[in-house]
């Protein structure tokens, strides 16, 4: 409605612009120029209403469409407000005693025990795997996935930890490229090692720094040298003395890299 008052507009102000030609060419110059504007007016003007027409027609439709989208983001955030945060801090209330459990595993002679309560549960709270059904589609639901994935693999259930650890969605700098890395080591377990380097190599990719990085290089080459693939080997040995020298496994590469050169000769 603005657009077609603002086209009249202009066109009264061009009908009263003025200064009278001259010559005859000048006046036949602004015949041809009024024409010519006057068309395009004209035209710009019953496009105008035309859309204003389709408005007026359609307005019950549109103002429909509007107050639709207006009610699906207002759900959307009191969902987000009154039914998803509330559900994520209880799930993260209720995993707590499975991380405790987690946390004392990785210290503790009896590991197997507990690795098992941080799984199934004890004291009348969660494990993980109760986390995971109760309250999937949270981020507590999806850190439980790398814990059970994670204790999976500590207690020799290597294909379980594969499956749990392929479904954590992590691509933070530390846990997405411990969980790559902790499914090439399963695959090693199980004998699959051509599988094993390519996770590997895909966790040493994923968020380079001077912790995971080196650390998992260094499993994709000696996991390439058992494979017979020096060439591959030997660019990961390289990678860490050369980008990683203060890295623990620097000196580790270097002997391997040493080794790999042997094999070639």
């Amino acid at each position: 409605f603005y657009f077609c008052a603002s086209i009249k507009k202009i066109m009264a102000t061009y009908k009263k612009r003025g200064g009278k030609p001259r010559t005859k060419a000048e006046k036949q110059s602004k015949i041809e120029d009024n024409s010519t504007t006057a068309e395009v007016f004209n035209t710009l003007d019953e496009g105008a209403s035309k859309t204003e027409a389709w408005v007026e027609k359609n307005q019950k439709i549109i103002l429909g469409v509007v107050g639709a989208v207006a009610i699906c983001v207002l759900g959307y955030f009191a969902y987000q407000q009154f039914i998803q945060q509330p559900k994520e801090q209880e799930a993260m209330n209720e995993m707590f005693q499975a991380q405790e459990y987690y946390e004392l595993a990785l210290t503790a002679e009896a590991k197997d025990s507990l690795y098992d309560l941080a799984l199934n549960g004890g004291r009348g709270k969660y494990g993980f795997l109760d986390i995971i059904e109760n309250y999937g589609g949270t981020d507590a639901g999806n850190i439980a996935t790398y814990y059970a994935g994670m204790s999976y693999l500590q207690t020799n259930n290597y294909q379980e930890a594969i499956n749990h650890l392929d479904n954590y969605d992590g691509d933070d700098a530390m846990t997405g490229p411990l969980a790559k890395g902790a499914i090439g080591d399963a695959f090693v377990q199980l004998n699959q090692e051509d599988q094993a380097l390519k996770y590997y190599e895909e966790a040493a990719r994923m968020h380079k720094n001077e912790l995971t990085t080196p650390r998992f290089l260094l499993k994709a080459g000696i996991t390439a040298m058992n494979l017979g693939k020096t060439d591959v080997a030997l660019n990961h040995f390289s990678e860490i003395t050369e980008n990683y020298p203060n890295a623990t496994e620097a000196a580790k590469a270097e002997a391997y890299k040493g080794m790999t050169e042997a094999m070639t000769e």
